[in-house]
């Protein structure tokens, strides 16, 4: 298999009044083609940091960082964003759906930044509703739809450019519990049937058993790297 993350020796400091603080230190990490990782850890263990650095949304203050066999730190903010959207799809614990949009036009937007016509964009993200069982739906707006069914539609947001990582920020966090099952089901499939690589991040143990590894965080470092049952038998 094909690392789509390979991470050695990532540092990120942030300057304060008080001189740097840590907030990521000496994390070394692989994650290869068609794996399930969930990410845990308590509040300001740096996940978060770790996370946005994993979405090339933050920069490390050293180490490496290799994307899809892309050094991040050899690019341009231009190259970046371009990166971001070829080969990252985003689903945040919000949706972050446009409210004045219909779904079809929700799913389609990462499509108007690669510069894909109206007629394909409009059959893609069609596709792509039917797929998380959305199909009926695309005329309607966001407000005329559950909060469940809103993640399945930013789900779709976030594979319509074909992406090889889904980074999920608590995409079950504003969900009770039944819808939060389905969701997670619904990533298990997109796992298992069509191989995509996803991280997670998450609070929750039972949503973190829906995958195949845990790394957990604590003060900025990795401390667990492995299988989910093991180390939550082992907490």
């Amino acid at each position: 298999m094909a690392a789509v993350i390979r991470i050695e020796h990532l540092c990120k400091n942030y300057e304060t009044a008080a001189g740097a603080v840590p907030a990521l230190v000496d994390v070394d990490l692989v994650v290869e083609k068609g794996e399930f990782v969930a990410v845990m850890g308590p509040s300001g263990s740096g996940k978060s940091t770790f996370m946005n650095i994993l979405g090339c949304l933050d920069i490390p203050t050293s180490g490496s960082y290799i994307l899809n066999g892309t050094d991040v730190g050899t690019l341009s903010k231009d190259q970046l964003a371009k990166l971001r959207n070829e080969v990252i799809g985003f689903v945040f614990q919000g949706f972050n759906l446009l409210p004045r949009a219909n779904l079809i036009d929700n799913v389609a937007l990462p499509l108007v930044y690669a510069g894909i016509g109206r007629t394909e964009r409009e059959a893609r993200a069609q596709e792509l509703l039917r797929k998380v069982g959305l199909g009926k739906y695309g005329p309607s707006m966001p407000n005329q739809i559950s909060g469940g069914q809103q993640q399945r539609v930013a789900i779709a947001r976030a594979l319509v450019n074909q992406p090889r990582l889904i980074l999920a920020d608590e995409p079950t966090g504003n969900l009770d519990t039944q819808t939060s099952r389905e969701i997670m089901n619904l990533f298990t499939q997109l796992n298992e049937e069509d191989g995509i690589t996803i991280v997670l991040v998450t609070h929750e143990s039972d949503i973190a058993a829906y995958t195949k590894r845990l790394v957990r965080f604590r003060d900025g470092r990795v401390v667990h790297d492995g299988q989910v049952h093991a180390e939550e038998t082992a907490a």
